[in-house]
C-alpha cells in the first residue's frame, strides 16, 4: 500500500505541476496547504516542481485548530487581520506559480462556533491581493485536494481512505494511462462548448427547478470560458483539478428571483444545508437555510457588493465528479458536479475588455454554491427574446 500511495502521490503531484499550475523553469512555486496533514502531497509537489525547473518552492501550512481558537477566544479585530508577512507572501506570487491544497481532515471542527464570526474569519488584506492577481492574471495557479481519513468519513460515513483516493483519481483523470494527454483532450472538449455558447450572444440565463426560478443577466461583453487559462505573460494553466464547468461573468445588476442550492455547501468550516437565496435588482435580499444561514449572511454583509453575483457556471451530466454520485463537501469538487453561481468577485477571463465596471463585481470575496442537477432546466435567452435550451435532465443540448 505504501509503495502504491507513493507512486500515486508522485503522479498526482506531477499532474499539479505540469498541467495545473504549469510551473515554468526559473519560477518560484508557492504551495499553500489548507491543513498540516497535507504534508505528503506538499513534499511530492516540491519534488515535481524542482524536476520541472522551479527556482524555489515555498510551503505554507494552515492549522484550523489555531483558527478555532481565534474565532472562539480572539478579539473581533483578529478575525479579518492579515499579518504583514502573509500579505507580502501573496504579493510575491506575481509572476510566479501557486498550488493550493484542500481536503479537510476535521470537517466539523468549527461547526459549533458562532456562524457570524466564522464567516468573518478571513485574512481580508491578503485575499484582496489574491483577487487582484486573479484579475490581473499574474499567477499561474491551480487547486487540488488531498484525501484524508476525516474527509473520507464525511463523504462515505467511514474513514475509507482508499475509496476516496479512487474517487479523486477518477475525477482528476489520474486513472488514465496518460493523465496529461487526457487533460488536453478534456480541455479541448470544454472549449468547444464555450464556442457554441459564445456564438449565441446570450442576454441572460434562466434556471428553473424545485425551489428555483432564477434569471441571471449577462453583459454584452460576457464570454464563456472553460478549464484552461493563460497568464498575462502567456503561460497556460488549469486553475482547478478537477474542472468540468464552462462559466462566464454575469451582469451583477441583473439577477432576479429565488435559487435553492442542490448540494450542501462546505464553507468557512461549516456545512450549509438547504440554502435558498432571493435576489432583487441584482442583490441578495433574503437568505434561508436549514443549517448555516448565519455564515452566508455574514459573508454577504462583508462588503457592499458581496451580495451580488460574480460568476455563473454550467455543468452537465458527463461530469466525472457528478458521475460518482457523491457529495464531496469540498467546493473544488462539488462545484464541478452541477451548475453553480458565485457571489462576490468576477473571474476576469469571463468578460472582455471594455466591460461596464458597474456590471462586473469586484467584491473581495468569492463563494460558489451549487444550483444545478437533473431536475433543473437551463435556458439561454437572446436579446431579441429567443429561448435556447441548454440543459435538460442534465443533458447538454448544444453542439459540443
Amino acid at each position: 500500500m505504501a509503495a502504491q500511495l507513493d507512486e500515486r502521490l508522485e503522479r498526482y503531484a506531477d499532474l499539479a505541476v505540469r498541467v495545473g499550475a504549469n510551473v515554468q523553469p526559473g519560477q518560484m512555486l508557492f504551495v499553500t496547504a489548507l491543513h498540516v496533514s497535507h504534508a505528503p502531497l506538499v513534499r511530492a509537489v516540491a519534488r515535481a516542481a524542482y524536476r520541472a525547473g522551479a527556482r524555489y518552492v515555498d510551503a505554507l501550512y494552515v492549522d484550523d485548530h489555531v483558527k478555532r481558537a481565534m474565532v472562539e477566544l480572539g478579539p473581533d479585530e483578529a478575525l479579518s487581520y492579515s499579518p504583514g508577512w502573509v500579505v507580502e507572501r501573496f504579493e510575491a506570487m506575481a509572476g510566479n506559480a501557486n498550488v493550493a491544497i484542500t481536503g479537510n481532515p476535521e470537517p466539523g471542527l468549527l461547526a459549533d462556533l458562532d456562524g457570524a464570526r466564522v464567516g468573518r474569519a478571513r485574512m481580508q488584506a491578503a485575499i484582496e491581493v489574491a483577487i487582484r492577481q486573479l484579475q490581473e492574471q499574474t499567477v499561474n495557479w491551480t487547486g487540488l485536494a488531498f484525501p484524508t481519513e476525516g474527509w473520507a468519513q464525511q463523504v462515505f460515513g467511514e474513514p475509507d481512505l482508499e475509496r476516496l483516493w479512487e474517487a479523486v483519481a477518477f475525477c482528476t483523470r489520474l486513472d488514465e494511462a496518460d493523465p496529461v494527454e487526457a487533460w488536453k483532450a478534456h480541455v479541448t472538449r470544454l472549449t468547444a462548448r464555450t464556442e457554441s455558447l459564445n456564438a449565441l450572444q446570450l442576454d441572460r440565463l434562466v434556471f428553473r427547478g424545485p425551489g428555483t426560478d432564477l434569471t441571471v443577466g449577462l453583459l454584452p461583453t460576457s464570454r464563456f470560458v472553460a478549464a484552461g487559462a493563460t497568464t498575462a505573460g502567456g503561460i497556460p494553466f488549469v486553475p482547478n483539478l478537477p474542472t468540468e464547468e464552462v462559466f462566464t461573468t454575469p451582469d451583477a445588476r441583473r439577477t432576479e428571483g429565488v435559487v435553492t442550492s442542490t448540494k450542501p455547501l462546505a464553507v468557512a468550516g461549516n456545512v450549509v444545508r438547504g440554502l435558498a437565496i432571493t435576489f432583487e435588482g441584482g442583490r441578495a435580499v433574503g437568505v434561508e437555510a436549514d443549517e448555516g444561514a448565519e455564515v452566508i449572511r455574514s459573508q454577504l454583509a462583508s462588503h457592499e457588493d458581496a451580495n451580488r453575483l460574480g460568476e455563473v457556471a454550467l455543468v452537465d451530466g458527463t461530469s466525472r465528479v457528478g458521475q460518482t454520485g457523491l457529495t464531496f463537501f469540498d467546493t473544488l469538487y462539488d462545484e464541478n458536479a452541477a451548475c453553480h453561481v458565485a457571489y462576490g468577485s468576477a473571474i476576469p477571463v469571463g468578460h472582455t475588455e471594455g466591460s461596464d465596471p458597474d456590471g462586473v463585481n469586484a467584491a473581495p470575496i468569492h463563494t460558489d454554491f451549487m444550483i444545478g442537477g437533473p431536475e433543473v432546466d437551463v435556458d439561454g435567452v437572446t436579446s431579441d427574446g429567443r429561448i435556447v435550451p441548454i440543459l435538460r435532465e442534465d443533458a447538454w443540448q448544444l453542439p459540443s
